[in-house]
């Protein structure tokens, strides 16, 4: 894949050249081509022209959530959310770009094993932080080296309570010391005007949505526990 700075410097300068569209989705999305002097990359094309109307989240701002999701996964030092950015110059107009993962699209979180579900704290805590309202199990991907990656995070980061994930296994444990010490470090970057952080989300997120973001932190600090599931609707349909 090559290093995230020159995956990014590619899917922020390439050529986009569509290949064909996904049939899974109540949005459009597509699979590209980005040309750049290093060679083609593939990519997932997100437009915001070709998303469904939410009576809760904005439509045009859903391209913006997923770079969002993978600067936030950046900053924590988990790298769950593969290279993602948005560009207004695709083919069908302004939307998020995303470096495609060549996956088995019959992997998700229910193929997992036991011994492999235990990689999910990481995952858990981050779709707790991030507020995610869609946490499929097809979003929920084992890389062949081991590693966890995220993907569709379009509605994420609301400021009122809209968890639904299929991520339950920890309920109840308490958040392990290191993952605590990331939310930590976190912390301060959305408050501090020095750091790179708090701009970028800025032109993604309201103000209303970033400070939900660093008050669920501080909730968390201070719980120090996976929650348990409440009386609200907390997983996603479908499930997959």
């Amino acid at each position: 894949m090559g290093s995230i700075p020159s995956v990014l410097h590619s899917l922020n300068t390439g050529e986009i050249s569509l290949r064909g569209q996904f049939d899974w989705g109540s949005n459009h999305t597509f699979l590209v081509d980005v040309v750049t002097a290093n060679g083609p990359l593939l990519a997932v094309y997100k437009p915001s022209k070709g998303v469904r109307p939410l009576w809760d989240f904005p439509s045009d701002t859903l391209a913006l959530r997923e770079v969002a999701a993978f600067l936030t996964s950046q900053a924590l030092g988990w790298d769950l959310v593969p290279p993602t950015v948005s560009r207004e110059d695709g083919p069908a107009g302004g939307g998020s770009l995303q470096l495609y993962l060549n996956l088995d699209p019959a992997s998700s979180y229910f193929t997992l094993s036991e011994d492999e579900k235990q990689l999910l704290r990481p995952a858990a805590l981050y779709d707790l932080l991030i507020n995610n309202a869609d946490r499929k199990a097809g979003h929920v991907i084992l890389m062949p080296d081991g590693r966890i990656q995220l993907i569709d995070h379009g509605i994420c980061f609301h400021e009122q309570y809209k968890l639904r994930t299929v991520i339950w296994d920890f309920a109840g444990e308490a958040i392990p010391t290191a993952l605590l010490e990331d939310l930590e470090r976190l912390a301060p970057k959305l408050e501090d005007r020095g750091s790179s952080l708090r701009p970028d989300l800025a032109r993604l997120l309201s103000s209303t949505e970033i400070k939900a973001l660093r008050d669920r932190i501080f909730n968390l600090l201070s719980d120090r526990q996976f929650p348990e599931p409440g009386p609200r609707q907390n997983y996603p349909w479908p499930l997959v």
